[in-house]
């Protein structure tokens, strides 16, 4: 991986706001070719919460019910792009060929692949990525996210 770019966000509000911009950078490249970024982090660092700031304004709607998809494992949207967008939280997989019975030779075909927990993906875990890593000293205090990988071309804020 390349050099990270790092950013310190004070609030959710401001996380929210990296999400937009990383989500405006990336929209005319996820027309053209698919692309996997994996959201690493702690249990309680605002992994879904970047995912759901990101996944709305890719979709063009700041209202849009994100849930977690902790239980569903994955959540998919088709943005006004055209493109889809799968959110997925890998915590609860037990094992790594479970991730084939959800789909995801053909989740890796299109769009953008938003992946929480991606160590449990084992062998399956792509060539090429962008990891958005989110640090905290717990609670709602500042986070540091880092960000490396295939696309940081698209994401120099």
């Amino acid at each position: 991986m390349n050099n990270a770019m790092d950013h310190i966000t004070k609030s959710e509000n401001e996380t929210a706001e990296l999400a937009q911009k990383i989500a405006d950078h990336l929209r005319p490249e996820l027309s053209s070719r698919p692309m996997t970024i994996f959201l690493t982090g702690t249990l309680g660092a605002g992994k879904s919460v970047f995912a759901r700031h990101m996944i709305r304004a890719l979709l063009d709607d700041k209202s849009l019910n994100v849930p977690s998809p902790t239980f569903t494992l994955v959540q998919s949207y088709d943005s006004a792009d055209g493109f889809p967008v799968h959110h997925m939280d890998l915590y609860r997989l037990k094992d790594p060929d479970e991730i084939i019975e959800l789909g995801w030779d053909d989740m890796q075909a299109e769009g953008l692949c938003l992946i929480e927990w991606p160590e449990r993906l084992g062998s399956f875990k792509p060539r090429k990525y962008t990891d958005i890593a989110i640090e905290t000293d717990g609670g709602d205090g500042p986070r540091h996210i880092s960000i490396t990988g295939e696309a940081e071309e698209f994401l120099e804020l």
